[in-house]
């Protein structure tokens, strides 16, 4: 089952001060942790068991922007999940290892 969560990104958060003056944006590294808060949360997971396997950052994410992070079990195992500004792909990933994948297990990769 693929789960979706929104997330705002506040035009104000502190990390886009320094990352990077008069061109903002979202460092990466807060992006994929704000997404393992979400499926760690909406799946009831312990993800300190998962490894990251892939993450690849696609688009920046700017002041203001609207994310929705998508998550989904795959058949084998893995954990999926991308998040996305509208019609654009900022982040996808592959977790793994986990014990368990929080729910049925499906092949539909966010």
């Amino acid at each position: 089952m693929k789960l979706v969560h929104t997330l705002d990104v506040a035009a104000d958060h502190p990390a886009f001060a320094g990352h990077f003056p008069g061109m903002p944006i979202l460092p990466g590294a807060l992006l994929l942790d704000e997404a393992l808060h979400v499926i760690e949360k909406d799946r009831n997971l312990d993800l300190t068991q998962w490894q990251v396997t892939a993450a690849k950052f696609l688009e920046a994410v700017r002041p203001g922007d609207a994310l929705a992070i998508e998550h989904s079990a795959a058949s084998d195992g893995t954990l999926r999940f991308a998040v996305r500004i509208g019609d654009h792909t900022a982040l996808t990933g592959i977790l793994s290892g986990g014990k368990g994948a929080g729910g049925a297990s499906d092949s539909d990769d966010p």
